[in-house]
Formats: structure tokens, C-alpha cells, sequence
């Protein structure tokens, strides 16, 4: 996101709430450094839509569902169905951790915003952050792989480390991980704070 995606008192928009929406899933931010055109990305979970500051309400609401239905198709073009997530952790376990013979009973995106997955090894079902639609394949599989792990064994033990270090890009993935959760961070901080963490 640009400096220009910020409003002049350095807040972002407010939540936009459209009919289809959940509350807090959009933001739409008004700037004034925007003239004409109109940008749409995914950030920390939510859509957010920058408009020009200008832009009627009336146009704003026009607009702001065909932005929205736009990064939705594309994110559905490139992610995952949740019975491709079981094929993949099933590929994973076979080739890294063979000893694993428990599968997911299933597999599914949530809105997850403080884990990239969790597992409920009761009853097999584990969940991956839809923060991770669209990642880099290695992300996903570290995340997929990670949660498979637990399906058998419970905690972050020395057993399980071991397991999990046989993944060949865990530092890449780890790093990815690492990279988007800081940004989320530094987008949802305000812009006062920004300032003063950078004198």
C-alpha cells in the first residue's frame, strides 16, 4: 500500500458495510492523492478498496462491489478447493513424514487472523487461514504440512520438530510467513505511530 492509500489524517476509511458483506471485511479508503483510478487488494484478511476523495457516495457504491467481486474472482481462480488441500497434505505426508498414517477427516479455509492453521486431532479436521489464499505454494505446503503433523502428535515436542525440519524450504516458507504477518502488522498501525517508531 502507498502513502497515498491513507487518508489526510493519516487513518484509514471506514469499514465499508455492503449488502453480502460482513461488517469489517471491506475497507474503503479515500484519498486524496487519487485522481481517477480505483485499486483493490487483499491486506490482513479484508479487502481493501482505495477510491479517489472525490468520489460521490453514490459512485463509491457502485464501485466498491465491482472491486470486491474482481479480487474475489481472482482469488478464486488461483485457490485451492478444500478436497485439493486433503490430496496435497496426503502428497506431503507421503513423501516427508510416511510414518503418518492419520488423514484429515477434513480440510477447510477459515477466517483466521492470529494462526496461519489449527488442528483438532479428535476429529481429524483441520482448518488453514484464508489469509493464505493466493501464498506461494511453499507457504501453504509448510502451513498444510505443519498442521498434518498434528493430527498425530499433539504439541511442538522434540518429535515433532524433527518431523517438521524435513520440509526443504521451511526458511523460505517461515520467512514468507514472517514477512506478511509484519506488514499486516505495520498497515493496521496508525499512521502517528508509524512516525514515531521511525524518528
Amino acid at each position: 500500500m502507498d502513502e497515498d492509500d491513507f487518508a489526510d489524517d493519516g487513518q484509514l476509511g471506514r469499514d465499508a458495510i455492503l449488502p453480502g458483506i460482513s461488517e469489517g471485511e471491506i475497507v474503503v479508503i479515500r484519498s486524496t492523492r487519487r485522481k481517477k483510478n480505483i485499486s483493490a487488494y487483499r491486506a490482513g484478511g479484508r479487502i481493501v478498496v482505495s477510491i479517489p476523495a472525490r468520489m460521490s457516495k453514490a459512485d463509491e457504491r457502485a464501485m466498491v462491489p465491482e472491486m470486491v467481486a474482481k479480487i474475489r474472482a481472482q482469488e478464486a481462480a488461483i485457490t485451492m478447493s478444500e478436497s485439493a488441500l486433503a490430496t496435497r497434505i496426503d502428497e506431503l505426508l507421503l513423501q516427508l513424514a510416511p510414518e503418518i498414517t492419520i488423514r484429515p477427516a477434513m480440510v477447510g479455509w477459515r477466517a483466521m487472523r492470529e494462526r496461519w492453521g489449527s488442528c483438532t486431532s479428535v476429529d481429524r479436521t483441520i482448518r488453514i487461514s484464508d489469509r493464505l489464499k493466493g501464498a506461494p505454494a511453499t507457504a501453504l505446503d509448510y502451513v498444510l504440512f505443519h498442521e498434518a503433523i498434528h493430527l498425530e502428535i499433539s504439541d511442538h515436542g522434540e518429535r515433532f520438530k524433527a518431523i517438521l525440519a524435513r520440509f526443504p524450504q521451511a526458511e523460505v516458507a517461515s520467512a514468507y510467513l514472517d514477512g506478511y504477518e509484519a506488514a499486516e502488522t505495520a498497515l493496521a498501525m496508525p499512521n502517528e505511530l508509524k512516525k514515531l517508531l521511525n524518528k
